[in-house]
């Protein structure tokens, strides 16, 4: 799908994706505009051609970032369209990725320190996810700490997302419960942390976005950490 203004300052560009053979997901691809004027370019999917172009079109790529351990599999290739960009990802991503990493996207700064915050959510070794927000338009950008799939066409793939609890609502799926957030109580700090920023709008990676009311799904959808 083509490259979609959400806001002045952030795009998005839809991307089909299967996992497994079963579970179509899709993904998206977020790319953010820098005080600076530069982007950033947030879990990048398969980009296209016209994808590149449109992007490029919007200005310097500052930084292409994979926020977590799962969405890593079309890093390379966007660094490679965008070769001046920085290369940002978890420490442990270092040797699945071909370019050496300018540094690690935790939260800690980066081209970003000025325009957006970022939070690693603690308690979550296996996903190592960073959530960034832009105050400017109060929206929060995540990948697979929450789903919002509410259409799938198939029978059988909806059977498999409704068995993760990925399927018809917002929230963090099974997966995300019981593999990924292994100490409740520092995932609980963390979602805190999260709710203290002022956010309406959520960008996921996987389903629809969330456009207003961000904020209380959010707080609902993790008040089984309480």
């Amino acid at each position: 799908m083509p490259l979609v203004a959400r806001t002045p300052d952030l795009w998005t560009v839809d991307h089909a994706l299967t996992v497994a053979g079963v579970l179509p997901l899709g993904t998206r691809t977020t790319v953010v505009r820098l005080a600076d004027g530069r982007l950033l370019v947030h879990a990048p999917g398969k980009l296209e051609e016209a994808d590149i172009a449109a992007i490029r079109a919007l200005g310097p790529v500052a930084a292409v970032v994979a926020p977590n351990l799962l969405h890593h599999l079309f890093f390379d290739a966007a660094r490679a369209a965008f070769p001046e960009a920085e290369g940002w990802a978890p420490a442990a991503l270092a040797t699945k990725v071909k370019a050496p990493l300018t540094g690690v996207y935790d939260g800690r700064g980066g081209p970003w320190t000025g325009t957006l915050e970022l939070h690693r959510v603690d308690g979550a070794p296996k996903l190592e996810e960073t959530v960034l927000y832009d105050p400017r338009s109060r929206t929060l950008v995540m990948t697979d700490l929450c789903f919002n799939i509410q259409r799938v066409d198939g029978w059988f793939a909806r059977a498999n997302l409704k068995m993760l609890d990925a399927y018809g609502r917002f929230g963090p799926s099974w997966l995300c419960r019981n593999v990924y957030l292994g100490d409740h109580g520092a995932a609980r700090r963390s979602v805190d942390h999260l709710l203290a920023w002022d956010f309406d709008r959520v960008v996921l990676a996987h389903g629809d976005i969330v456009e207003t009311g961000g904020h209380a799904g959010l707080r609902a959808a993790f008040g089984w950490l309480r």
